[in-house]
């Protein structure tokens, strides 16, 4: 006699928790993304703030190389005023990484330089920073990961499709430094 009312709560139910269920790991899944992109932002921010000090101890030595300062100063504000999305970010990103890096180029031919304190410990924190970068990055891009496949697969698709929820782009940028860069004259 209960048979068939529990057949239909079943058929009934059992969609409607799917449902809910998935469009809670949607949001989950989203939101991780948000949090892994404010630790990306810090992290960015972080290294907003140690290019000008970077500029000012390598511009006592190379003065002559204004070019490069004024396009990392630039560069840096360009990044730092960027809302927009992960790839929109990651292209001035890369940018801004190519201009560092060609600045520590330029400090491959003052030796003093090299060897000067300030700069080695600018140079280091700016190692770091690329480090904890990239650890972000690969945290974001992971979320994101999983969020898309979440969203792509069937039959999550329907219920994120029925729902609005967008598909996010990853963020990939080069690091700005791993190592001092050897010029190699031959």
């Amino acid at each position: 006699m209960w048979l068939p009312f529990v057949a239909i709560a079943a058929v009934v139910l059992l969609p409607i928790l799917y449902v809910v269920l998935t469009y809670n790991t949607l949001v989950a899944l989203r939101n991780h993304i948000r949090d892994a992109w404010a630790n990306i932002d810090t992290e960015l921010k972080r290294r907003y703030e140690l290019i000008p000090n970077l500029v000012a101890t390598v511009k006592g030595y190379a003065a002559h190389e204004k070019e490069i300062f004024e396009r990392i100063t630039q560069l840096r504000a360009q990044c730092m005023g960027n809302q927009g999305n992960p790839s929109q970010q990651a292209a001035d990103e890369n940018q801004l990484v190519a201009a560092l890096q060609r600045m520590l180029l330029v400090v491959e031919n003052y030796p003093q330089l090299k060897a000067d304190r300030n700069f080695l410990e600018l140079q280091k924190e700016l190692v770091n920073t690329e480090d904890r970068i990239q650890a972000a990055r690969r945290f974001f891009n992971g979320n994101v990961r999983d969020y898309r496949n979440k969203c792509e697969t069937f039959p999550s698709s329907l219920i994120a499709g029925s729902f609005g929820f967008q598909p996010q782009d990853y963020f990939n940028v080069d690091p700005a430094v791993r190592e001092v860069p050897r010029a190699e004259l031959t």
